[in-house]
Protein backbone atom coordinates (compact mmCIF):
# COMPACT_ATOMS: atom_id res chain seq x y z
CA UNK A 1 0.00 0.00 0.00
CA UNK A 2 1.60 3.26 -1.11
CA UNK A 3 1.08 6.32 1.04
CA UNK A 4 -1.35 8.69 -0.73
CA UNK A 5 -0.56 12.40 -0.92
CA UNK A 6 -3.01 15.17 0.03
CA UNK A 7 -4.72 17.10 -2.79
CA UNK A 8 -3.37 20.38 -4.15
CA UNK A 9 -4.38 23.70 -2.61
CA UNK A 10 -6.71 25.25 -5.23
CA UNK A 11 -6.32 28.75 -3.73
CA UNK A 12 -3.52 30.33 -5.76
CA UNK A 13 -3.00 33.48 -3.69
CA UNK A 14 -0.52 35.91 -5.25
CA UNK A 15 2.43 36.69 -2.98
CA UNK A 16 2.80 40.06 -1.33
CA UNK A 17 6.43 40.03 -2.46
CA UNK A 18 6.94 41.59 -5.88
CA UNK A 19 9.37 39.44 -7.82
CA UNK A 20 11.80 40.80 -10.42
CA UNK A 21 11.61 40.05 -14.13
CA UNK A 22 13.16 36.67 -14.88
CA UNK A 23 12.36 35.18 -11.46
CA UNK A 24 12.77 31.41 -11.29
CA UNK A 25 11.22 28.56 -9.33
CA UNK A 26 14.20 26.22 -8.97
CA UNK A 27 12.35 23.19 -7.61
CA UNK A 28 9.02 21.70 -8.64
CA UNK A 29 7.68 18.36 -9.91
CA UNK A 30 5.24 17.21 -12.56
CA UNK A 31 3.18 14.07 -11.89
CA UNK A 32 1.17 12.27 -14.52
CA UNK A 33 -1.27 11.95 -15.93
CA UNK A 34 -0.72 8.56 -14.32
CA UNK A 35 -2.50 6.76 -17.17
CA UNK A 36 0.21 8.02 -19.54
CA UNK A 37 3.16 8.07 -17.14
CA UNK A 38 2.57 5.28 -14.59
CA UNK A 39 4.50 5.33 -11.33
CA UNK A 40 7.23 2.86 -10.47
CA UNK A 41 6.26 -0.22 -8.47
CA UNK A 42 9.01 0.65 -5.99
CA UNK A 43 7.97 4.02 -4.59
CA UNK A 44 7.30 5.61 -1.24
CA UNK A 45 4.12 7.54 -2.01
CA UNK A 46 1.39 7.98 -4.62
CA UNK A 47 0.77 11.58 -5.71
CA UNK A 48 -2.32 12.98 -7.38
CA UNK A 49 -1.90 14.15 -10.95
CA UNK A 50 -0.07 17.49 -11.04
CA UNK A 51 0.15 18.33 -14.77
CA UNK A 52 1.89 21.06 -16.69
CA UNK A 53 -1.34 23.06 -17.06
CA UNK A 54 -1.74 23.27 -13.28
CA UNK A 55 1.86 24.37 -12.82
CA UNK A 56 1.49 27.11 -15.43
CA UNK A 57 -1.24 28.59 -13.23
CA UNK A 58 1.18 28.54 -10.29
CA UNK A 59 3.81 30.39 -12.31
CA UNK A 60 1.26 33.01 -13.38
CA UNK A 61 0.01 33.53 -9.82
CA UNK A 62 3.54 33.94 -8.45
CA UNK A 63 4.79 36.11 -11.32
CA UNK A 64 7.55 33.71 -12.43
CA UNK A 65 9.06 33.42 -15.91
CA UNK A 66 11.56 30.56 -15.42
CA UNK A 67 11.43 27.18 -13.74
CA UNK A 68 13.44 24.04 -12.98
CA UNK A 69 11.59 20.72 -12.93
CA UNK A 70 13.04 17.99 -10.70
CA UNK A 71 12.51 14.32 -11.51
CA UNK A 72 10.56 12.79 -8.57
CA UNK A 73 11.40 9.46 -6.97
CA UNK A 74 8.10 7.86 -8.02
CA UNK A 75 9.40 7.60 -11.60
CA UNK A 76 12.76 6.10 -10.73
CA UNK A 77 15.16 6.55 -13.65
CA UNK A 78 12.38 6.85 -16.23
CA UNK A 79 12.61 10.57 -17.06
CA UNK A 80 9.93 10.56 -19.78
CA UNK A 81 7.36 12.60 -17.84
CA UNK A 82 9.95 15.19 -16.83
CA UNK A 83 11.33 15.53 -20.36
CA UNK A 84 7.84 15.87 -21.85
CA UNK A 85 6.99 18.61 -19.33
CA UNK A 86 10.20 20.46 -20.12
CA UNK A 87 9.40 20.45 -23.82
CA UNK A 88 5.91 21.78 -23.14
CA UNK A 89 7.12 24.51 -20.78
CA UNK A 90 9.63 25.72 -23.35
CA UNK A 91 13.00 27.50 -23.24
CA UNK A 92 12.35 29.02 -19.83
CA UNK A 93 12.49 25.55 -18.27
CA UNK A 94 15.47 23.46 -17.19
CA UNK A 95 15.46 20.01 -15.60
CA UNK A 96 17.12 17.71 -13.08
CA UNK A 97 17.08 14.03 -14.05
CA UNK A 98 17.55 10.76 -12.16
CA UNK A 99 20.05 8.38 -13.72
CA UNK A 100 22.44 5.66 -12.63
CA UNK A 101 25.91 4.77 -13.83
CA UNK A 102 24.55 2.56 -16.65
CA UNK A 103 23.07 5.46 -18.65
CA UNK A 104 24.30 5.62 -22.25
CA UNK A 105 26.18 8.48 -23.89
CA UNK A 106 23.42 9.05 -26.43
CA UNK A 107 20.80 9.33 -23.68
CA UNK A 108 22.99 11.86 -21.83
CA UNK A 109 23.44 13.91 -24.99
CA UNK A 110 19.68 13.88 -25.66
CA UNK A 111 18.93 15.02 -22.11
CA UNK A 112 21.52 17.76 -22.33
CA UNK A 113 19.94 19.10 -25.53
CA UNK A 114 16.52 18.99 -23.83
CA UNK A 115 17.76 21.23 -21.01
CA UNK A 116 18.71 18.78 -18.26
CA UNK A 117 21.42 20.41 -16.15
CA UNK A 118 21.85 18.06 -13.21
CA UNK A 119 21.18 14.71 -11.58
CA UNK A 120 19.37 14.09 -8.32
CA UNK A 121 20.25 11.60 -5.61
CA UNK A 122 17.23 11.08 -3.36
CA UNK A 123 18.00 8.95 -0.31
CA UNK A 124 14.82 9.81 1.60
CA UNK A 125 12.19 8.17 -0.64
CA UNK A 126 11.97 4.75 -2.22
CA UNK A 127 12.77 4.91 -5.92
CA UNK A 128 15.79 7.19 -5.75
CA UNK A 129 19.30 6.20 -6.78
CA UNK A 130 21.57 5.51 -3.80
CA UNK A 131 24.72 7.39 -2.84
CA UNK A 132 26.89 4.43 -3.80
CA UNK A 133 26.59 5.51 -7.44
CA UNK A 134 27.39 9.19 -6.95
CA UNK A 135 31.10 9.06 -7.83
CA UNK A 136 30.51 7.08 -11.04
CA UNK A 137 27.59 9.30 -12.06
CA UNK A 138 29.57 12.45 -11.27
CA UNK A 139 32.36 11.32 -13.60
CA UNK A 140 29.82 10.62 -16.37
CA UNK A 141 28.17 14.05 -16.15
CA UNK A 142 31.23 16.22 -15.48
CA UNK A 143 32.00 16.74 -19.23
CA UNK A 144 28.48 18.14 -19.69
CA UNK A 145 28.89 20.76 -16.97
CA UNK A 146 26.02 19.31 -14.95
CA UNK A 147 25.76 19.21 -11.16
CA UNK A 148 24.58 16.68 -8.58
CA UNK A 149 21.63 17.52 -6.35
CA UNK A 150 21.12 15.74 -3.02
CA UNK A 151 17.94 15.11 -1.06
CA UNK A 152 19.08 13.69 2.26
CA UNK A 153 18.67 14.03 6.01
CA UNK A 154 20.94 16.92 6.86
CA UNK A 155 21.61 15.56 10.32
CA UNK A 156 24.05 13.15 8.66
CA UNK A 157 25.72 15.71 6.41
CA UNK A 158 28.80 16.13 8.59
CA UNK A 159 29.79 12.53 7.81
CA UNK A 160 29.26 13.04 4.06
CA UNK A 161 30.67 16.55 3.66
CA UNK A 162 34.24 15.57 2.80
CA UNK A 163 33.16 13.01 0.20
CA UNK A 164 30.69 15.44 -1.34
CA UNK A 165 33.30 18.20 -1.51
CA UNK A 166 35.64 15.93 -3.51
CA UNK A 167 33.15 15.27 -6.32
CA UNK A 168 34.27 16.55 -9.74
CA UNK A 169 31.01 18.47 -10.28
CA UNK A 170 29.12 21.26 -8.48
CA UNK A 171 26.79 20.14 -5.68
CA UNK A 172 23.31 21.41 -4.78
CA UNK A 173 21.60 20.56 -1.47
CA UNK A 174 17.80 20.35 -1.47
CA UNK A 175 15.44 21.95 1.01
CA UNK A 176 17.97 23.78 3.21
CA UNK A 177 19.49 20.43 4.14
CA UNK A 178 16.22 18.86 5.28
CA UNK A 179 17.21 18.65 8.95
CA UNK A 180 14.38 19.33 11.44
CA UNK A 181 14.37 22.99 12.42
CA UNK A 182 14.26 22.03 16.08
CA UNK A 183 17.87 20.78 16.00
CA UNK A 184 19.06 24.35 15.41
CA UNK A 185 21.91 25.95 13.51
CA UNK A 186 24.48 24.56 15.94
CA UNK A 187 23.77 20.96 14.90
CA UNK A 188 26.87 19.40 13.24
CA UNK A 189 24.92 18.71 10.05
CA UNK A 190 23.80 22.33 9.69
CA UNK A 191 27.29 23.56 10.56
CA UNK A 192 28.75 21.29 7.87
CA UNK A 193 26.26 22.61 5.33
CA UNK A 194 27.01 26.23 6.18
CA UNK A 195 30.72 25.49 5.91
CA UNK A 196 30.35 23.87 2.48
CA UNK A 197 28.25 26.83 1.36
CA UNK A 198 30.58 29.46 2.73
CA UNK A 199 33.65 27.77 1.22
CA UNK A 200 32.06 27.74 -2.23
CA UNK A 201 31.71 23.95 -2.36
CA UNK A 202 27.94 23.77 -2.76
CA UNK A 203 24.71 25.55 -3.55
CA UNK A 204 21.55 25.37 -1.41
CA UNK A 205 17.87 25.51 -2.28
CA UNK A 206 15.80 27.74 -0.01
CA UNK A 207 12.77 25.52 -0.40
CA UNK A 208 10.26 23.42 1.53
CA UNK A 209 10.52 25.11 4.92
CA UNK A 210 7.43 23.07 5.79
CA UNK A 211 9.55 19.92 5.65
CA UNK A 212 11.77 21.32 8.40
CA UNK A 213 9.11 23.01 10.55
CA UNK A 214 5.53 22.40 11.70
CA UNK A 215 4.91 26.07 12.49
CA UNK A 216 2.78 26.99 9.48
CA UNK A 217 2.48 29.34 7.71
CA UNK A 218 5.57 31.34 8.77
CA UNK A 219 7.82 28.42 9.80
CA UNK A 220 9.64 30.81 12.12
CA UNK A 221 11.93 28.13 13.57
CA UNK A 222 13.38 27.49 10.07
CA UNK A 223 14.06 31.19 9.48
CA UNK A 224 17.42 31.42 11.36
CA UNK A 225 18.91 28.70 9.14
CA UNK A 226 17.58 30.32 5.96
CA UNK A 227 19.01 33.68 6.99
CA UNK A 228 22.36 32.12 7.87
CA UNK A 229 22.54 30.52 4.42
CA UNK A 230 21.80 33.80 2.67
CA UNK A 231 24.44 35.53 4.78
CA UNK A 232 27.02 32.80 4.14
CA UNK A 233 26.75 32.87 0.35
CA UNK A 234 24.04 35.04 -1.24
CA UNK A 235 25.50 34.15 -4.64
CA UNK A 236 24.94 30.39 -4.18
CA UNK A 237 21.38 30.08 -2.87
CA UNK A 238 18.24 29.72 -4.99
CA UNK A 239 14.53 29.57 -4.20
CA UNK A 240 12.09 26.76 -5.00
CA UNK A 241 8.40 26.14 -4.37
CA UNK A 242 8.58 22.31 -4.15
CA UNK A 243 5.14 22.31 -5.84
CA UNK A 244 2.95 20.21 -5.65
CA UNK A 245 4.38 19.41 -2.21
CA UNK A 246 4.31 15.59 -2.30
CA UNK A 247 4.65 13.27 0.68
CA UNK A 248 4.18 15.87 3.41
CA UNK A 249 2.72 15.76 6.89
CA UNK A 250 0.37 18.49 8.07
CA UNK A 251 -1.53 21.15 6.13
CA UNK A 252 -0.92 21.78 2.44
CA UNK A 253 1.13 25.01 2.09
CA UNK A 254 0.06 27.84 -0.17
CA UNK A 255 2.61 28.78 -2.83
CA UNK A 256 2.09 32.52 -2.44
CA UNK A 257 2.89 32.19 1.26
CA UNK A 258 6.02 30.18 0.44
CA UNK A 259 7.35 32.87 -1.88
CA UNK A 260 6.62 35.50 0.75
CA UNK A 261 8.97 33.64 3.11
CA UNK A 262 11.87 34.91 1.04
CA UNK A 263 10.83 38.45 1.92
CA UNK A 264 10.79 37.47 5.60
CA UNK A 265 14.26 35.92 5.35
CA UNK A 266 15.93 38.93 3.72
CA UNK A 267 14.84 42.52 3.21
CA UNK A 268 17.76 43.12 0.83
CA UNK A 269 16.32 43.60 -2.65
CA UNK A 270 19.72 42.96 -4.23
CA UNK A 271 20.01 39.61 -2.43
CA UNK A 272 16.49 38.64 -3.50
CA UNK A 273 17.32 39.49 -7.12
CA UNK A 274 20.35 37.23 -6.89
CA UNK A 275 18.34 34.40 -5.37
CA UNK A 276 15.46 34.62 -7.83
CA UNK A 277 17.21 35.68 -11.06
CA UNK A 278 21.01 35.83 -11.15
CA UNK A 279 21.86 32.64 -9.25
CA UNK A 280 19.44 30.42 -11.21
CA UNK A 281 20.82 31.86 -14.44
CA UNK A 282 24.35 30.90 -13.39
CA UNK A 283 23.46 27.45 -12.03
CA UNK A 284 21.08 26.30 -14.78
CA UNK A 285 22.41 28.19 -17.79
CA UNK A 286 19.52 30.56 -18.45
CA UNK A 287 20.45 33.37 -20.86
Amino acid sequence: MFKPCPPLDPDLRPPLLRVPEGACDCHFHIFGPAMRYPYADQRGYTPPDAPVEAYRRVMAALGLQRCVIVQPSVYGTDNACTLDAMARLGPGCRGIAVIDETVGEEALADMNRAGIRGVRFNVLHTGGVGLGAMRAVAERIAPLGWHIQFLLDGRGLAELAEEISRLPVPVVIDHMGHAPAEVGISHPGNQALLALLGEGRCWVKLSAAYRLSRRAPGYEDAAPLARAMIEAAPERVVWGSDWPHPAIEGPMPNDGDLLDLLGAWTDDATARHRILVDNPAALYGFP
